[in-house]
């Protein structure tokens, strides 16, 4: 299975893990720290020239794992979703609905990019959305019902942070079809104990992630699996590196197993 490293920020110069995979052959590293025009939100001439440095590594699907550098660049999950060609379910973990529109013009943010999966990908059949802080559900659940002729809402499904317990051993009732899934991982969803991150962080065990994933990649193929929420870039921290290069290290193993 193959392991795609996209590199932003610098950020995994400090973890050993991610050094690691660097320096073997088990990972493709594609170095994006050039790209003008990504942080937070992605212009057209950044999506394309992501595309572009995707392409030419031979990558000619969304089949993998992705490792996607911090939460400011979620974005990423929109473009190697947009690589499926066939129905699918997608899945997030993350404590933030990421579906508000962009301030200006219809650009491509972390924010915003489940909202533009929705708009515009025709093989997205609905999305699932894990740990969502529960006042940001209402929040967007209000803004979709003043806007029912918007995007494809009715197929969205959050199960909030405080509902985790009691799905944690069981089957997601959402999770209804046969169609493959594409996950997308926003460390943010984990409480800190477990990643440290650039947003604010929810509660989600890592035994409790790897717990709803087993159950769902029971009966569903995985088509590909993306991994974003690294610290912030500009505060050098050796305790976040260290725990984070533990959970990427942790997260790979878990997910070559099951994949």
């Amino acid at each position: 299975m193959q392991i795609t490293i996209h590199d932003f920020s610098g950020v995994y110069s400090g973890q050993k893990f991610m050094q690691t995979l660097r320096e073997s052959t088990k990972a493709l590293w594609l170095d994006g720290t050039g790209i003008a025009g990504i942080d937070c939100y992605c212009d057209d001439e950044a999506v394309a020239a992501i595309r572009e440095q995707i392409a030419n590594a031979g990558i000619k699907n969304a089949e993998g794992i992705h490792f996607i550098d911090g939460g400011n660049y979620h974005y990423m999950s929109k473009i190697w979703t947009d690589m499926v060609q066939e129905p699918f379910t997608l899945v997030v973990f993350d404590h933030h609905p990421d579906m508000q529109p962009p301030r200006f013009g219809d650009i491509l943010s972390c924010g915003g990019w489940v909202k533009k999966v929705l708009d515009e990908n025709k093989f997205t059949d609905n999305v699932i959305i894990i740990g969502v802080a529960d006042h940001l559900v209402d929040e967007i659940c209000a803004e979709i019902a003043s806007h029912p002729t918007g995007a494809r809402n009715d197929n969205v499904f959050f199960i909030r942070e405080s509902e985790i317990a009691s799905i944690q051993t069981g089957s997601l009732p959402t999770v209804h079809s046969t169609l493959p899934l594409y996950i997308s991982i926003d460390k943010d969803a984990l409480a800190p104990a477990f990643a440290a991150t650039n947003w604010d962080q929810g509660s989600l065990s890592l035994d409790q992630m790897k717990a709803i994933i087993t159950e769902i990649a029971k009966d569903h193929r995985i088509i590909g699996v993306d991994i974003c929420g690294e610290r912030a870039r500009d505060i050098e921290d050796s305790r976040a590196d260290a725990l984070n290069s533990e959970l990427n290290r942790e997260l790979a193993e878990f997910l070559l197993e099951i994949l």
